[in-house]
């Protein structure tokens, strides 16, 4: 019996634990300049390794910039936003957001202009935050996450279970981490800036390392729906 309570308080310590750093974990939209430690980025990676995929097929792979490799890409992908079309992305982008997904993506770039102090309307002010995703945030590392385009979207499934790892690692680490569909519009500039085979396909990049907690940028926390919003209960 005193094994079975044991076990129970390991168990209700790990929820504990786990619920607080999903809860602590939010976009972070500005990094300060200094590298993390090679140590703590593996630390990271080794605990995002185990992410579950569909029949253990692990389809992510990574490149994780630093040093003059993140300034490099940091350059190239600047340039390409002011001058490319960024249609070149390997997976299509959703068609349209309605309802419910509207709204809370309005709530959302609101909350941020808001914050950063972008009045609503200014589109030269929505225009220059957005440019902000392809500076990365001033973040120091970057790690672009690939899958192999032969498992066409459930690759891409897996890889989204992978960069959820990903942050929640980096969150007990206290690392910033932002997730970013926005440079995978450049999938084609990207693969030949890395020089990556054809058969990998861009899912998004992540842009990390220590978080600027006096940017007003990191001042707000978006909402999430309540359970009777996504849940659907059958008992019969």
């Amino acid at each position: 019996m005193e094994t079975v309570r044991q076990e129970a308080s390991r168990e209700s310590s790990d929820y504990t634990v786990f619920d607080r750093l999903a809860e602590a974990r939010r976009s972070c939209r500005a990094f300060l300049p200094d590298p993390l430690p090679e140590e703590m980025i593996g630390r990271v990676l080794r605990t995002a390794q185990r992410t579950p995929s569909w029949n253990n097929a692990q389809p992510w792979q990574l490149i994780i910039t630093r040093g003059k490799g993140t300034e490099r890409f940091r350059r190239m992908m600047q340039a390409k936003a002011v001058s490319s079309d960024a249609s070149r992305r390997d997976f299509a982008f959703p068609r349209e957001y309605a309802g419910e997904y509207l709204t809370r993506r309005r709530a959302c770039g609101f909350q941020l202009y808001a914050a950063v102090g972008i009045q609503r309307g200014d589109k030269e002010g929505y225009a220059r935050q957005t440019m902000r995703n392809f500076s990365f945030f001033d973040a120091p590392h970057v790690a672009i996450v690939t899958s192999e385009e032969a498992l066409g979207v459930y690759g891409a499934v897996d890889c989204g279970g992978y960069v959820s790892h990903f942050m929640v690692a980096a969150q007990s680490l206290g690392i910033g981490t932002i997730a970013q569909g926005a440079l995978a519009e450049y999938a084609a500039d990207i693969r030949e800036h890395f020089n990556l085979p054809d058969n990998r396909r861009v899912v998004c990049g992540i842009s990390f390392g220590w978080p600027d907690h006096s940017h007003p940028a990191n001042s707000f926390a978006t909402e999430r729906a309540t359970l009777s919003e996504v849940v659907t209960w059958v008992s019969s």
